[in-house]
């Protein structure tokens, strides 16, 4: 069985309900979705924003309060949020790849700490982090248990290896700009392989029932796991999968039953988040971004700016300004696209309203260091 490049556009947004707006609740959302990419606390938002009907930013500030949705250091060594029922299992399948990426970190060897040494500090930690605790507080108990005052560097890699829930700290989006931390209530099981595998092969069936058909490859950098874990995980799930050739005789796996629609179906445009998942998610970003707009996309410090998508791809890049949206078109886009984009404009200029008008507003340096494009316009102005 094969599929074209299209067909594979198609089946993402499907799957990741960009083809048209559901209606779910929050929870059901986002874990269709497989996980949100939160660093910046706006995107987990607008992301739903793009994806439900009637979506209500209430009903995430609920689920995220009653701990129903977690925020934590998951897929790609970077923050993620996810259902709460979900974070065991990820997490377990992601131990391999945070305990060499924290605790192997030359920053947190330079401390003079071992892994051994977190092992012994973090059931302690985890005690001391039975309510929220600031980062400061953290590293105060962290200098008691040490004798002396803790190496930042080291905290945080401590803090990011440890299964931590952020606890919400208010402002517009849940998540203020000093996080605070709570023990996961759903701990993961013992730092061994065999737990490890079988984490990973059900995140792997998650990825691809959100995300596939995608190949080993994918998988591997959708997770940041090495590529034999993802090649074992698969090779696990055989009987489970069903295989396809993609474009170039690409083997790629998929959940059988999952969508794949046509590849002539109609795909709305989207003001996508900073570091929308669909961006990221596999090693050929082709899929959603023209390779020839990738760097103008990701910037080289990992920023991942927020983007137009247009008939399913990224078509250009998007902010917050006084008055509107400005949206800068890397190609020409036709009167009746444009027309489609300021309709989402103005739904998301509404949006953002209540919260926080311009969000983002700390990326506009690279507006200031400038967008190449063909047309830039003021979307929703007055």
């Amino acid at each position: 069985m094969s599929t074209t490049a299209r067909e594979l556009n198609r089946a993402t947004l499907a799957r990741q309900l960009l083809l048209g707006r559901e209606p779910l609740g929050v929870e059901e959302a986002v874990r269709r979705v497989v996980a949100l990419q939160a660093q910046q606390p706006a995107s987990p938002y607008i992301a739903l924003w793009n994806r439900l009907s009637g979506f209500d930013p209430a009903d995430l500030d609920a689920a995220v309060a009653g701990f129903r949705t977690v925020k934590a250091t998951l897929m790609r060594i970077t923050l993620h949020l996810v259902h709460a029922e979900d974070y065991r299992i990820f997490r377990e399948a992601m131990e391999p790849t945070l305990r060499a990426s924290r605790l192997g970190d030359s920053r947190f060897r330079a401390s003079g700490l071992t892994a051994d040494d977190a092992g012994v500090l973090i059931p302690g930690l985890l005690a001391y982090a039975d309510r929220p605790r600031t980062a400061a507080e953290t590293a105060a108990w962290l200098g008691e248990q040490l004798g002396g005052p803790a190496d930042p560097a080291a905290q945080r890699m401590l803090r990011q290896y440890a299964p931590l829930w952020h606890a919400p700290t208010g402002g517009p989006w849940s998540f203020g700009a000093r996080p605070s931390y709570v023990a996961a209530g759903e701990r993961p099981g013992p730092a061994d392989p065999d737990v490890a595998a079988r984490g990973l092969q059900a995140l792997v069936r998650r990825y691809l029932a959100g995300f596939g058909p995608a190949s080993v490859a994918d998988i591997a950098q959708f997770t940041l796991v090495r590529r034999d874990r993802a090649t074992a995980a698969v090779r696990a799930l055989a009987g489970e999968l069903v295989e396809l050739r993609g474009p170039g005789d690409t083997v790629l796996y998929d959940v059988p039953g999952a969508p794949r629609p046509p590849g002539d179906i109609p795909a709305p445009p989207r003001l996508m988040a900073m570091w929308d998942s669909v961006l990221l998610a596999y090693a050929d970003r082709g899929r959603v971004i023209p390779p020839a707009y990738r760097k103008l996309v990701t910037r080289v410090n990992g920023d991942v700016l927020p983007t137009l998508l247009v008939d399913g791809h990224v078509a250009g890049v998007w902010r917050p300004v006084d008055g509107g949206v400005e949206a800068t078109a890397f190609h020409p886009l036709a009167a009746p696209v444009w027309e489609g984009l300021a309709a989402e404009a103005e739904s998301l200029v509404t949006f953002l309203a209540d919260r926080e008008p311009r969000a983002y507003q700390r990326y506009d340096h690279w507006w200031a260091k400038g967008i190449p494009g063909s047309e830039t316009r003021l979307l929703c102005a007055g």
